[in-house]
Protein backbone atom coordinates (compact mmCIF):
# COMPACT_ATOMS: atom_id res chain seq x y z
CA UNK A 1 0.00 0.00 0.00
CA UNK A 2 2.38 2.60 -1.37
CA UNK A 3 1.33 5.41 -3.27
CA UNK A 4 4.22 7.96 -4.26
CA UNK A 5 2.24 10.67 -5.98
CA UNK A 6 -1.20 10.67 -3.96
CA UNK A 7 -0.83 12.58 -0.40
CA UNK A 8 -2.96 11.02 2.48
CA UNK A 9 -4.04 7.90 0.19
CA UNK A 10 -6.30 6.04 2.16
CA UNK A 11 -4.95 2.76 1.39
CA UNK A 12 -1.56 3.84 2.96
CA UNK A 13 -4.18 4.18 6.41
CA UNK A 14 -4.16 0.47 6.18
CA UNK A 15 -0.60 -0.19 6.91
CA UNK A 16 -0.58 3.20 9.38
CA UNK A 17 -3.37 1.81 11.42
CA UNK A 18 -2.03 -1.76 11.68
CA UNK A 19 1.54 -0.03 12.74
CA UNK A 20 -0.82 1.56 15.87
CA UNK A 21 -2.63 -0.54 17.23
CA UNK A 22 -1.12 -3.84 16.36
CA UNK A 23 2.58 -4.38 15.80
CA UNK A 24 3.62 -1.42 17.91
CA UNK A 25 1.21 -3.07 20.91
CA UNK A 26 2.83 -6.57 19.84
CA UNK A 27 6.30 -5.28 20.63
CA UNK A 28 5.31 -3.07 24.13
CA UNK A 29 4.02 -6.86 24.87
CA UNK A 30 7.34 -8.72 24.21
CA UNK A 31 9.12 -5.95 26.19
CA UNK A 32 6.84 -6.60 28.72
CA UNK A 33 7.19 -10.55 29.03
CA UNK A 34 11.59 -10.44 28.78
CA UNK A 35 11.08 -7.79 31.32
CA UNK A 36 9.14 -9.62 33.51
CA UNK A 37 10.71 -13.67 32.56
CA UNK A 38 7.54 -15.09 32.03
CA UNK A 39 7.70 -17.88 28.95
CA UNK A 40 6.11 -16.31 25.58
CA UNK A 41 6.89 -18.50 22.43
CA UNK A 42 4.39 -17.12 19.55
CA UNK A 43 4.62 -17.77 16.04
CA UNK A 44 4.25 -14.46 13.89
CA UNK A 45 3.92 -14.08 9.88
CA UNK A 46 5.75 -11.10 9.16
CA UNK A 47 4.08 -11.26 4.92
CA UNK A 48 7.23 -9.77 2.79
CA UNK A 49 4.83 -6.40 1.54
CA UNK A 50 4.56 -5.38 4.86
CA UNK A 51 8.33 -6.34 5.82
CA UNK A 52 8.99 -4.23 2.56
CA UNK A 53 6.52 -1.28 3.73
CA UNK A 54 8.00 -1.15 7.26
CA UNK A 55 11.27 -0.46 6.17
CA UNK A 56 10.03 1.34 3.33
CA UNK A 57 11.48 5.75 4.16
CA UNK A 58 8.63 7.12 2.41
CA UNK A 59 6.21 5.58 4.28
CA UNK A 60 8.15 6.09 7.61
CA UNK A 61 7.97 9.60 7.25
CA UNK A 62 4.17 9.58 6.28
CA UNK A 63 3.71 7.62 9.03
CA UNK A 64 5.13 9.80 11.62
CA UNK A 65 3.52 12.95 9.87
CA UNK A 66 0.19 11.14 10.87
CA UNK A 67 1.20 10.49 14.38
CA UNK A 68 1.94 14.22 14.45
CA UNK A 69 -1.95 15.50 12.99
CA UNK A 70 -3.39 12.78 15.13
CA UNK A 71 -2.05 13.92 18.36
CA UNK A 72 -2.92 17.57 17.30
CA UNK A 73 -6.48 16.36 17.29
CA UNK A 74 -6.20 14.06 20.19
CA UNK A 75 -4.45 17.38 22.62
CA UNK A 76 -7.91 18.90 21.27
CA UNK A 77 -9.83 16.66 22.32
CA UNK A 78 -8.91 16.42 25.55
CA UNK A 79 -10.04 19.89 25.94
CA UNK A 80 -12.94 19.61 24.20
CA UNK A 81 -14.09 16.88 26.97
CA UNK A 82 -12.65 18.75 30.07
CA UNK A 83 -15.56 18.29 32.51
CA UNK A 84 -17.26 15.64 30.70
CA UNK A 85 -17.30 12.44 33.04
CA UNK A 86 -18.69 10.11 30.28
CA UNK A 87 -15.74 10.78 28.24
CA UNK A 88 -12.47 12.80 29.40
CA UNK A 89 -10.42 9.90 30.67
CA UNK A 90 -10.95 7.97 27.27
CA UNK A 91 -9.82 11.41 25.53
CA UNK A 92 -6.75 11.23 27.70
CA UNK A 93 -6.10 7.69 27.17
CA UNK A 94 -6.10 7.95 23.65
CA UNK A 95 -3.70 10.91 23.80
CA UNK A 96 -1.44 9.10 26.29
CA UNK A 97 -1.20 5.99 23.71
CA UNK A 98 -0.33 8.37 20.68
CA UNK A 99 2.32 9.59 22.71
CA UNK A 100 4.00 6.41 22.93
CA UNK A 101 3.51 5.18 19.61
CA UNK A 102 5.45 7.80 18.58
CA UNK A 103 8.02 7.94 20.87
CA UNK A 104 8.48 4.11 20.29
CA UNK A 105 8.78 4.45 16.58
CA UNK A 106 11.31 7.43 16.74
CA UNK A 107 13.10 6.91 19.56
CA UNK A 108 13.11 3.54 20.81
CA UNK A 109 12.65 1.45 17.21
CA UNK A 110 14.47 3.89 15.41
CA UNK A 111 11.63 4.09 12.52
CA UNK A 112 12.42 -0.03 12.06
CA UNK A 113 10.06 -2.24 13.10
CA UNK A 114 11.59 -5.04 11.48
CA UNK A 115 14.77 -4.88 13.39
CA UNK A 116 13.02 -4.94 16.65
CA UNK A 117 11.00 -8.08 15.85
CA UNK A 118 14.08 -10.26 14.68
CA UNK A 119 15.58 -8.70 18.39
CA UNK A 120 12.42 -10.61 19.84
CA UNK A 121 12.78 -13.57 17.41
CA UNK A 122 16.46 -13.87 18.69
CA UNK A 123 15.66 -13.71 22.36
CA UNK A 124 13.79 -16.71 21.39
CA UNK A 125 10.03 -14.86 22.03
CA UNK A 126 8.57 -14.70 18.17
CA UNK A 127 9.36 -17.53 15.65
CA UNK A 128 8.82 -14.98 12.70
CA UNK A 129 7.88 -16.43 9.76
CA UNK A 130 6.34 -15.44 6.13
CA UNK A 131 4.05 -15.91 3.55
CA UNK A 132 4.90 -16.16 -0.60
CA UNK A 133 5.74 -13.02 -2.44
CA UNK A 134 2.39 -10.94 -2.19
CA UNK A 135 0.01 -13.25 -0.59
CA UNK A 136 -1.41 -14.60 -3.95
CA UNK A 137 -3.59 -17.38 -3.75
CA UNK A 138 -1.69 -20.26 -4.67
CA UNK A 139 -4.26 -22.59 -5.38
CA UNK A 140 -5.43 -20.91 -8.59
CA UNK A 141 -1.65 -20.21 -10.73
CA UNK A 142 0.14 -22.99 -11.80
CA UNK A 143 2.93 -25.02 -10.45
CA UNK A 144 5.66 -22.56 -11.86
CA UNK A 145 4.18 -19.46 -10.59
CA UNK A 146 3.89 -20.83 -7.46
CA UNK A 147 7.35 -21.59 -6.92
CA UNK A 148 8.21 -17.82 -7.96
CA UNK A 149 5.67 -16.44 -5.47
CA UNK A 150 7.26 -19.06 -2.82
CA UNK A 151 11.00 -18.92 -3.74
CA UNK A 152 10.48 -15.09 -3.68
CA UNK A 153 9.11 -14.57 -0.24
CA UNK A 154 11.75 -16.80 0.97
CA UNK A 155 14.12 -14.37 -0.51
CA UNK A 156 12.42 -11.72 0.97
CA UNK A 157 12.61 -12.78 4.13
CA UNK A 158 16.15 -14.24 4.13
CA UNK A 159 17.27 -10.33 3.22
CA UNK A 160 15.37 -9.20 6.49
CA UNK A 161 16.32 -11.61 9.02
CA UNK A 162 19.65 -12.92 7.51
CA UNK A 163 18.30 -16.48 7.50
CA UNK A 164 16.01 -18.48 5.94
CA UNK A 165 12.45 -18.91 7.01
CA UNK A 166 11.55 -22.27 8.97
CA UNK A 167 7.55 -21.79 7.89
CA UNK A 168 5.29 -20.12 5.88
CA UNK A 169 1.56 -18.84 6.32
CA UNK A 170 -0.31 -19.85 2.86
CA UNK A 171 -2.14 -17.39 1.56
CA UNK A 172 -5.75 -17.42 3.19
CA UNK A 173 -4.27 -21.15 4.15
CA UNK A 174 -5.01 -21.97 0.58
CA UNK A 175 -3.82 -25.72 0.02
CA UNK A 176 -3.81 -27.58 -3.14
CA UNK A 177 -1.29 -31.12 -3.25
CA UNK A 178 1.99 -30.51 -4.95
CA UNK A 179 2.74 -26.96 -2.66
CA UNK A 180 3.87 -28.13 0.03
CA UNK A 181 6.58 -30.11 -2.41
CA UNK A 182 7.74 -26.84 -3.50
CA UNK A 183 8.04 -25.53 -0.27
CA UNK A 184 10.43 -28.31 0.56
CA UNK A 185 12.19 -27.12 -2.42
CA UNK A 186 13.07 -24.05 -0.57
CA UNK A 187 14.21 -25.33 2.63
CA UNK A 188 10.72 -24.31 4.25
CA UNK A 189 9.35 -27.08 7.37
CA UNK A 190 5.51 -26.59 7.75
CA UNK A 191 2.68 -24.50 7.18
CA UNK A 192 -0.72 -24.53 8.59
CA UNK A 193 -3.88 -25.80 7.31
CA UNK A 194 -7.47 -25.17 7.74
CA UNK A 195 -9.33 -28.52 9.88
CA UNK A 196 -11.40 -29.53 7.00
CA UNK A 197 -8.14 -29.95 4.73
CA UNK A 198 -6.53 -31.64 7.57
CA UNK A 199 -10.04 -34.24 8.16
CA UNK A 200 -9.79 -34.82 5.08
CA UNK A 201 -6.53 -35.77 4.96
CA UNK A 202 -5.37 -39.39 2.84
CA UNK A 203 -5.29 -40.80 4.98
CA UNK A 204 -7.19 -39.81 8.03
CA UNK A 205 -4.99 -38.73 10.38
CA UNK A 206 -5.26 -40.81 13.38
CA UNK A 207 -5.12 -38.13 16.17
CA UNK A 208 -7.73 -35.52 14.49
CA UNK A 209 -6.76 -32.10 14.42
CA UNK A 210 -4.55 -32.54 17.98
CA UNK A 211 -1.01 -33.22 15.98
CA UNK A 212 0.74 -32.34 12.80
CA UNK A 213 0.63 -34.76 10.08
CA UNK A 214 3.85 -34.85 7.59
CA UNK A 215 3.32 -34.77 4.01
CA UNK A 216 5.23 -37.50 1.51
CA UNK A 217 7.67 -34.25 0.87
CA UNK A 218 8.73 -34.08 4.37
CA UNK A 219 7.35 -30.91 4.98
CA UNK A 220 4.60 -30.44 8.34
CA UNK A 221 1.30 -29.55 7.77
CA UNK A 222 -0.12 -28.37 10.92
CA UNK A 223 -4.11 -28.22 11.77
CA UNK A 224 -5.98 -25.11 13.01
CA UNK A 225 -8.01 -25.89 15.81
CA UNK A 226 -11.95 -25.29 15.47
CA UNK A 227 -12.46 -24.90 19.25
CA UNK A 228 -9.41 -22.09 19.74
CA UNK A 229 -10.98 -20.26 16.77
CA UNK A 230 -14.38 -20.65 17.55
CA UNK A 231 -14.05 -19.05 21.19
CA UNK A 232 -12.42 -15.91 19.42
CA UNK A 233 -13.80 -15.15 16.36
CA UNK A 234 -17.95 -16.63 17.21
CA UNK A 235 -19.88 -14.11 15.94
CA UNK A 236 -22.35 -15.41 18.56
CA UNK A 237 -20.30 -16.27 20.92
CA UNK A 238 -16.70 -14.89 20.37
CA UNK A 239 -14.87 -12.59 22.86
CA UNK A 240 -14.73 -9.14 21.25
CA UNK A 241 -18.45 -8.87 21.07
CA UNK A 242 -18.67 -8.86 24.83
CA UNK A 243 -20.62 -5.41 25.88
CA UNK A 244 -17.80 -3.99 27.65
CA UNK A 245 -15.34 -3.63 24.49
CA UNK A 246 -14.57 -0.10 22.57
CA UNK A 247 -17.01 -0.14 19.63
CA UNK A 248 -15.00 -0.91 16.37
CA UNK A 249 -17.71 0.85 13.94
CA UNK A 250 -17.81 4.12 15.92
CA UNK A 251 -15.19 6.62 15.00
CA UNK A 252 -14.55 10.65 15.39
CA UNK A 253 -13.70 10.31 11.96
CA UNK A 254 -17.56 10.45 11.04
CA UNK A 255 -18.61 12.82 13.76
CA UNK A 256 -16.61 15.81 14.55
CA UNK A 257 -16.89 18.79 12.16
CA UNK A 258 -15.50 18.99 8.77
CA UNK A 259 -13.07 22.09 10.41
CA UNK A 260 -11.77 20.00 13.38
CA UNK A 261 -10.66 17.03 11.19
CA UNK A 262 -9.60 19.13 7.85
CA UNK A 263 -5.71 17.96 7.75
CA UNK A 264 -7.48 14.57 7.90
CA UNK A 265 -10.02 14.69 5.00
CA UNK A 266 -9.25 12.50 2.24
CA UNK A 267 -8.59 14.27 -1.08
CA UNK A 268 -11.89 14.41 -2.52
CA UNK A 269 -13.46 16.05 1.17
CA UNK A 270 -14.78 12.46 2.24
CA UNK A 271 -14.16 11.03 5.97
CA UNK A 272 -11.72 8.44 7.26
CA UNK A 273 -11.52 6.59 10.27
CA UNK A 274 -9.39 7.97 12.69
CA UNK A 275 -8.86 5.07 15.46
CA UNK A 276 -10.35 7.27 17.74
CA UNK A 277 -13.54 6.12 19.25
CA UNK A 278 -15.34 6.95 22.78
CA UNK A 279 -17.86 4.03 22.22
CA UNK A 280 -18.07 0.36 23.84
CA UNK A 281 -20.04 -2.36 21.92
CA UNK A 282 -22.90 -1.84 24.51
CA UNK A 283 -24.73 -4.81 22.37
CA UNK A 284 -24.80 -6.84 19.03
CA UNK A 285 -28.16 -5.10 18.04
CA UNK A 286 -27.73 -1.29 19.08
CA UNK A 287 -27.55 1.33 16.92
CA UNK A 288 -24.39 2.87 16.50
CA UNK A 289 -25.98 6.31 17.66
CA UNK A 290 -27.21 4.65 21.00
CA UNK A 291 -23.64 2.64 21.90
CA UNK A 292 -23.01 3.91 25.72
CA UNK A 293 -19.28 5.20 26.49
CA UNK A 294 -16.49 3.52 26.61
CA UNK A 295 -14.77 2.38 30.02
CA UNK A 296 -11.45 1.19 29.81
CA UNK A 297 -11.57 -0.41 33.84
CA UNK A 298 -14.08 -2.36 32.68
CA UNK A 299 -13.00 -3.54 29.42
CA UNK A 300 -9.59 -4.73 30.66
CA UNK A 301 -11.97 -6.98 33.57
CA UNK A 302 -13.70 -8.21 30.43
CA UNK A 303 -10.64 -9.16 28.56
CA UNK A 304 -9.00 -10.62 31.90
CA UNK A 305 -11.96 -13.07 32.49
CA UNK A 306 -11.49 -13.92 28.52
CA UNK A 307 -8.30 -14.67 28.63
CA UNK A 308 -8.99 -17.19 32.10
CA UNK A 309 -11.38 -18.88 30.56
CA UNK A 310 -9.62 -19.25 26.93
CA UNK A 311 -6.70 -20.39 29.26
CA UNK A 312 -9.03 -23.06 31.44
CA UNK A 313 -10.59 -24.07 28.04
CA UNK A 314 -7.21 -24.98 26.53
CA UNK A 315 -5.78 -27.09 29.44
CA UNK A 316 -9.10 -28.76 29.80
CA UNK A 317 -8.52 -29.83 26.07
CA UNK A 318 -4.87 -30.54 26.54
CA UNK A 319 -6.01 -32.88 29.10
CA UNK A 320 -8.97 -34.36 27.17
CA UNK A 321 -6.50 -35.18 24.74
CA UNK A 322 -3.87 -36.77 26.21
CA UNK A 323 -6.23 -38.94 28.43
CA UNK A 324 -7.53 -40.18 25.34
CA UNK A 325 -4.68 -40.45 22.86
CA UNK A 326 -1.48 -41.00 25.86
CA UNK A 327 0.47 -38.14 23.91
CA UNK A 328 0.70 -34.45 24.42
CA UNK A 329 -2.08 -32.43 22.30
CA UNK A 330 -0.82 -29.99 19.79
CA UNK A 331 -3.09 -27.24 19.57
CA UNK A 332 -2.53 -24.34 16.86
CA UNK A 333 -4.73 -20.93 17.54
CA UNK A 334 -3.97 -18.79 14.47
CA UNK A 335 -5.46 -15.56 14.27
CA UNK A 336 -4.93 -12.43 11.38
CA UNK A 337 -2.58 -9.96 13.70
CA UNK A 338 -4.59 -7.02 13.38
CA UNK A 339 -7.75 -9.12 15.62
CA UNK A 340 -5.58 -8.17 18.42
CA UNK A 341 -5.55 -4.11 17.94
CA UNK A 342 -6.84 -2.94 15.47
CA UNK A 343 -10.66 -5.24 14.99
CA UNK A 344 -10.29 -5.59 18.98
CA UNK A 345 -8.87 -3.11 20.59
CA UNK A 346 -8.47 -4.82 23.68
CA UNK A 347 -7.04 -7.86 22.19
CA UNK A 348 -3.24 -7.16 22.89
CA UNK A 349 -4.61 -7.01 26.63
CA UNK A 350 -6.24 -10.25 26.28
CA UNK A 351 -3.09 -11.85 24.70
CA UNK A 352 -0.89 -10.52 27.53
CA UNK A 353 -3.21 -12.42 29.98
CA UNK A 354 -2.86 -15.46 28.05
CA UNK A 355 0.22 -15.36 27.90
CA UNK A 356 0.76 -14.59 31.75
CA UNK A 357 -1.82 -17.19 32.81
CA UNK A 358 -0.44 -19.74 30.65
CA UNK A 359 3.12 -19.61 31.80
CA UNK A 360 1.92 -19.48 35.84
CA UNK A 361 -1.13 -20.55 36.29
CA UNK A 362 -1.64 -24.00 34.77
CA UNK A 363 0.52 -27.05 33.89
CA UNK A 364 -0.78 -28.50 31.47
CA UNK A 365 0.17 -27.64 28.25
CA UNK A 366 3.24 -25.04 26.97
CA UNK A 367 2.98 -22.02 24.54
CA UNK A 368 5.22 -23.62 21.92
CA UNK A 369 6.24 -23.03 18.29
CA UNK A 370 5.58 -25.14 15.24
CA UNK A 371 9.25 -25.64 15.11
CA UNK A 372 9.14 -26.68 19.10
CA UNK A 373 6.78 -29.67 18.05
CA UNK A 374 8.83 -30.71 15.25
CA UNK A 375 12.17 -31.28 17.60
CA UNK A 376 10.10 -32.21 20.34
CA UNK A 377 10.95 -36.12 19.39
CA UNK A 378 7.08 -37.25 18.94
CA UNK A 379 6.40 -39.59 16.12
CA UNK A 380 3.97 -37.79 13.57
CA UNK A 381 1.92 -39.43 10.93
CA UNK A 382 2.29 -39.15 6.93
CA UNK A 383 -0.32 -37.86 5.31
CA UNK A 384 -1.19 -35.08 2.10
CA UNK A 385 -3.65 -33.20 3.46
CA UNK A 386 -6.64 -32.11 1.14
CA UNK A 387 -7.71 -29.32 -1.37
CA UNK A 388 -8.53 -26.13 0.70
CA UNK A 389 -8.62 -22.42 2.53
CA UNK A 390 -10.06 -21.01 5.48
CA UNK A 391 -12.65 -18.39 3.25
CA UNK A 392 -15.74 -18.81 3.37
CA UNK A 393 -17.31 -22.90 2.54
CA UNK A 394 -13.68 -23.67 2.60
CA UNK A 395 -12.24 -23.94 -0.59
CA UNK A 396 -11.72 -21.13 -3.61
CA UNK A 397 -15.01 -19.58 -3.52
CA UNK A 398 -13.81 -16.06 -2.09
CA UNK A 399 -11.01 -15.81 -4.76
CA UNK A 400 -12.74 -16.92 -7.91
CA UNK A 401 -16.35 -16.51 -8.40
CA UNK A 402 -18.89 -14.10 -10.19
CA UNK A 403 -17.75 -10.98 -9.10
CA UNK A 404 -14.09 -11.24 -9.47
CA UNK A 405 -13.43 -13.81 -12.54
CA UNK A 406 -12.55 -11.40 -14.67
CA UNK A 407 -9.54 -10.51 -13.62
CA UNK A 408 -7.94 -14.39 -13.74
CA UNK A 409 -7.67 -14.70 -17.74
CA UNK A 410 -5.71 -11.38 -17.65
CA UNK A 411 -2.95 -13.01 -14.48
CA UNK A 412 -2.99 -16.65 -16.21
CA UNK A 413 -1.54 -14.88 -19.37
CA UNK A 414 0.52 -12.70 -17.94
CA UNK A 415 2.27 -15.51 -16.09
CA UNK A 416 2.73 -17.88 -19.02
CA UNK A 417 4.13 -14.76 -20.43
CA UNK A 418 6.57 -13.89 -17.79
CA UNK A 419 7.69 -17.73 -17.64
CA UNK A 420 8.36 -17.51 -21.60
CA UNK A 421 10.38 -13.99 -21.69
CA UNK A 422 12.57 -15.64 -18.97
CA UNK A 423 13.40 -17.97 -20.64
CA UNK A 424 14.09 -16.50 -24.10
CA UNK A 425 16.26 -13.93 -22.07
CA UNK A 426 18.50 -15.70 -20.17
CA UNK A 427 21.42 -13.57 -18.86
CA UNK A 428 20.04 -10.29 -19.50
CA UNK A 429 21.49 -7.21 -18.64
CA UNK A 430 21.54 -3.06 -17.89
CA UNK A 431 18.16 -1.52 -18.92
CA UNK A 432 16.44 -4.88 -20.26
CA UNK A 433 17.39 -6.99 -16.71
CA UNK A 434 15.37 -4.15 -14.96
CA UNK A 435 12.67 -4.22 -17.26
CA UNK A 436 12.33 -7.77 -17.01
CA UNK A 437 12.49 -7.64 -13.00
CA UNK A 438 10.40 -5.26 -13.19
CA UNK A 439 8.15 -7.25 -15.14
CA UNK A 440 8.02 -9.82 -11.79
CA UNK A 441 6.79 -6.80 -9.51
CA UNK A 442 4.07 -6.02 -11.19
CA UNK A 443 2.65 -9.42 -11.96
CA UNK A 444 3.33 -10.08 -8.13
CA UNK A 445 1.50 -7.01 -7.17
CA UNK A 446 -1.17 -7.56 -9.90
CA UNK A 447 -1.42 -11.05 -7.93
CA UNK A 448 -2.09 -9.95 -4.24
CA UNK A 449 -5.57 -12.36 -2.87
CA UNK A 450 -6.43 -8.94 -1.87
CA UNK A 451 -7.80 -7.50 -4.30
CA UNK A 452 -10.31 -10.56 -5.77
CA UNK A 453 -11.13 -10.65 -2.25
CA UNK A 454 -12.23 -6.75 -2.01
CA UNK A 455 -14.33 -6.90 -5.25
CA UNK A 456 -15.79 -10.34 -3.28
CA UNK A 457 -16.93 -8.05 -0.46
CA UNK A 458 -17.80 -5.10 -1.76
CA UNK A 459 -16.41 -2.19 0.01
CA UNK A 460 -13.22 -1.19 -1.61
CA UNK A 461 -13.95 -3.20 -4.87
CA UNK A 462 -13.26 0.06 -6.96
CA UNK A 463 -9.33 0.14 -5.29
CA UNK A 464 -8.65 -3.80 -5.73
CA UNK A 465 -10.07 -3.53 -9.52
CA UNK A 466 -7.90 -0.23 -10.37
CA UNK A 467 -4.86 -2.25 -8.59
CA UNK A 468 -5.09 -5.00 -11.15
CA UNK A 469 -5.61 -3.02 -13.65
CA UNK A 470 -3.08 -1.00 -13.26
CA UNK A 471 0.00 -3.66 -12.78
CA UNK A 472 -1.61 -5.78 -15.59
CA UNK A 473 -1.26 -2.49 -17.68
CA UNK A 474 2.44 -1.71 -16.79
CA UNK A 475 3.31 -5.35 -17.40
CA UNK A 476 1.59 -5.24 -20.64
CA UNK A 477 3.63 -2.33 -21.62
CA UNK A 478 6.50 -3.46 -19.93
CA UNK A 479 6.68 -7.01 -22.71
CA UNK A 480 5.57 -4.56 -26.14
CA UNK A 481 8.86 -2.42 -24.86
CA UNK A 482 11.07 -5.22 -23.88
CA UNK A 483 10.05 -7.60 -27.27
CA UNK A 484 10.02 -4.66 -29.10
CA UNK A 485 13.64 -2.82 -28.12
CA UNK A 486 12.10 0.01 -27.34
CA UNK A 487 12.69 0.54 -23.31
CA UNK A 488 11.76 4.43 -22.09
CA UNK A 489 14.03 4.43 -19.64
CA UNK A 490 12.25 7.50 -18.14
CA UNK A 491 8.99 5.94 -18.02
CA UNK A 492 10.96 2.47 -16.19
CA UNK A 493 12.32 4.64 -13.56
CA UNK A 494 9.32 5.95 -12.82
CA UNK A 495 7.47 2.79 -12.42
CA UNK A 496 10.57 1.38 -10.64
CA UNK A 497 10.11 4.25 -8.03
CA UNK A 498 6.18 4.05 -7.65
CA UNK A 499 6.25 0.02 -7.32
CA UNK A 500 10.11 -0.60 -5.50
CA UNK A 501 9.31 -3.67 -3.74
CA UNK A 502 11.46 -6.54 -3.33
CA UNK A 503 14.93 -4.45 -4.49
CA UNK A 504 16.91 -7.41 -4.68
CA UNK A 505 15.29 -9.54 -7.06
CA UNK A 506 16.57 -11.35 -10.18
CA UNK A 507 14.04 -12.59 -12.37
CA UNK A 508 16.24 -15.63 -13.04
CA UNK A 509 16.39 -16.92 -9.83
CA UNK A 510 12.76 -17.65 -9.66
CA UNK A 511 12.20 -20.49 -11.51
CA UNK A 512 9.82 -19.10 -13.64
CA UNK A 513 10.54 -21.40 -16.44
Amino acid sequence: MRHPGEQNALAEDWLFEAVTETYIPLLTLAEGWRRDRVHARLTLSLSPPLLEMLRDDLLAQRYVERLNVLLELAESEVRRNRGDDRFHDTAVMNRARLVDTLERFEKLYCRDLVAAFRFFQECGTFEIVTSCATHAFLPCFDTGYRRAQIRLGAKCYESHFDRRPTGMWLPECGFVPGIDRLLADEGIGFFVVDAHGFELADPTPVFATYSPIVCPSGVFAFPRDPESSAQVWSEASGYPGDARYREFYRDLGHELDDTSIAQLLLPDGSRRSLGLKYHRVTGADVALDDKQPYHRGHALQAANEHAAHFVRARAARSEHVRNLTLRPAVLVAPYDAELFGHWWFEGPEFLDFVVRRSAREQSEYRLSTATDVMDSGMEFQVAMPAASSWGAHGYNDTWLNDANDWIWPHLHRAAHELARIARERVGAQGLEARALNQLVRELTLASSSDWPFMITMGTTSAYGESRVQTHVNRFNRLVRDIEGGTIDEAWLAKIEAYDNIFQDLDYQGLGLG
